[in-house]
């Protein structure tokens, strides 16, 4: 199974972090923009190559400690075709190198227009009689309020590619309990509610392994609520977002472990990117990006014990 994967690639690199990717033109250094603008102008196109270099030398200074990277498709999306082209090639150079592609789209839709979405992040399309992959991640976060409807696609892709999905349940912004505080008929919150849900759709997918491919997104900036859900949802492997910029913590963190240190991936985007804006000009982004991670990775190995 996917997750099956992504732990080993973890264990390999004794480390349970994924570098999260979503560049903005102002994260990105001086002389990358200098550079693109010289030879593109002052273009779309120039964006575009602007995206893809820096995540290329991001990849490039942490492929040996990270085991994944998490590109968010907003930051593309809003740059239009040449940001997406930039989404693409990062997608392609991080499998290249051999990392876990986590595509952070929350898409949710139901019937065939949720086939589509996994289709195109998870499947393959039919186009003129062959069947072809369009953007090959290996994992895609997935909102859940339209219910199985908008789930069972895929679902039944993570069965039929060996993907997996990661579900939101209780999310690290502030305004999170607005809707996923409220109890519900159950006499539960909204979100521990989804929580069981997502217990129930990843029983369809037991395996060898502890962890199902149905995963759930909570917070590092809810560490009860993760605590609680932890011990609730015991074959279900967490992304934790919110680490670093947002206010998480490694203590914050440590209740996403199982007993072995194992089932959970915390995430780490503006902290790692923009690391070098703290010390210089940004030519050495990689480095500080690379010190970083390496910060990240030792806080949250002394307090799961690894």
């Amino acid at each position: 199974m996917s997750f099956a994967v992504l732990q080993e690639k973890i264990n390999a690199k004794k480390n349970p972090t994924v570098m999260g990717l979503d560049p903005k033109l102002e994260y990105i250094p001086k002389h990358i923009l200098d550079e693109v603008t010289k030879e593109f102008g002052k273009t779309k196109k120039a964006v575009g190559e602007a995206l893809f270099r820096f995540n290329k030398g991001l990849i490039d200074a942490c492929c040996d400690l990270v085991p994944a990277v998490k590109p968010q498709s907003a930051y593309y999306e809003m740059y239009g075709l040449d940001g997406l082209e930039a989404l693409y090639k990062t997608v392609e150079y991080a499998k290249s190198k051999d990392l876990y592609v986590i595509l952070d789209g929350k898409r949710g839709d139901i019937g065939s227009t949720a086939e589509a979405y996994s289709a195109a992040y998870l499947g393959e399309t039919d186009i003129f009689g062959i069947k072809r992959k369009s953007l090959d991640c290996d994992c895609l976060t997935v909102n859940p309020y339209l219910g199985i409807d908008g789930i069972q696609p895929f679902i039944d892709d993570c069965k039929k590619y060996d993907k997996s999905i990661f579900v939101l349940v209780k999310t690290s912004n502030k305004s999170s309990g607005d809707f996923q505080d409220i109890i519900v008929k159950s006499g539960k919150t909204l979100y521990e509610r989804v929580a069981q849900s997502i217990v129930d759709w990843g029983n369809e997918c037991k395996s060898e392994y502890k962890y199902n491919p149905v995963g759930a997104v909570v917070g590092a900036t809810y560490p009860e609520q993760l605590a609680s859900l932890r011990k609730t949802m015991p074959s279900t492997f967490f992304l934790v977002p919110g680490f670093g910029a947002q206010g998480g913590a490694a203590d914050d963190v440590k209740p996403a472990f199982d007993e072995n240190g194992e089932g959970a991936v915390v995430n780490s985007s503006r902290a790692i990117m923009c690391a070098y804006m703290r010390y210089g000009d940004g030519r050495d982004f990689g480095e500080r990006a690379r010190e970083e991670v390496i910060r990240m990775r030792d806080a949250i190995n002394e307090v799961i014990g690894k």
